[in-house]
């Protein structure tokens, strides 16, 4: 069956920096744009970065991520990244990683961003 598997959260200074991980298994990963995802307390999930299926693939990005975030993927390992640099409060959520075009997800994993 179709598994993702977010990891890499953690609570984090503003200003900080984190890099999720996202293994993918139970589908040809290669064929499939990946998407991360994020949910904050109270709020519906929204998306924050989609990759093409070529590891170096195009990029795009929600506003409120751009040239903070950087969405990569390794295609030999069925991995989805998700780079986040000068995180700020409002980065507070659980972050999940998406095939575009399949309905699963993971359990998320949750990024804290205090002082």
């Amino acid at each position: 069956q179709v598994e993702f598997v977010e990891s890499g959260g953690d609570l984090v200074q503003p200003g900080g920096s984190l890099r999720l991980s996202c293994a993918a298994s139970g589908f040809t990963f290669d064929i499939y744009r990946m998407r991360w995802f994020r949910q904050a307390p109270g709020k519906e999930r929204e998306w924050v970065a989609t990759i093409t299926t070529q590891t170096g693939g195009s990029t795009t990005y929600a506003d409120s991520v751009k040239g903070r975030f950087t969405i990569s993927r390794d295609n030999t390992k069925n991995t989805v990244y998700l780079q986040m640099d000068n995180l700020k409060p409002e980065d507070t959520a659980v972050y999940f990683c998406n095939a575009h075009g399949l309905d699963a997800w993971g359990q998320g994993t949750l990024v804290t961003v205090s002082s």
